[in-house]
């Protein structure tokens, strides 16, 4: 996937969080716009293995996982961990943007 400039991401981010006041909120804008535009299912792999990606969700401790299926198996599993196939799947700039706003913060 070729990279969004660092601007682009920044006005995504900005446009997501605009009226939170904290990390928990912030995070939860970001998953509103993620979740309203990331294209599920995809494919991607993790740790060598297929997986799709079924679902985007918060986590409790307030980080975005994916939800992945392999087989019978289910997981979450952190979306900054997640690697982003090619070609990828429509609203994935979402993830980057995510990943942007993570590390700026000391989240990732």
């Amino acid at each position: 996937m070729a990279s969004t400039p660092t601007a682009q991401l920044e006005q995504m981010i900005e446009q997501a969080t605009v009226d939170c006041y904290n990390d928990s909120e912030q995070t939860c804008g970001l998953f509103t716009l993620l979740d309203e535009s990331l294209a599920v299912p995809f494919q991607t792999t993790v740790l060598g293995q297929a997986v799709t990606v079924m679902a985007v969700d918060l986590s409790i401790d307030d980080r975005i996982v994916a939800l992945c299926v392999r087989g019978g198996a289910r997981q979450h599993l952190p979306l900054l961990d997640l690697s982003i196939p090619t070609p990828p799947p429509r609203g994935a700039v979402w993830i980057e943007a995510y990943r942007h706003w993570a590390t700026q913060s000391g989240r990732a």
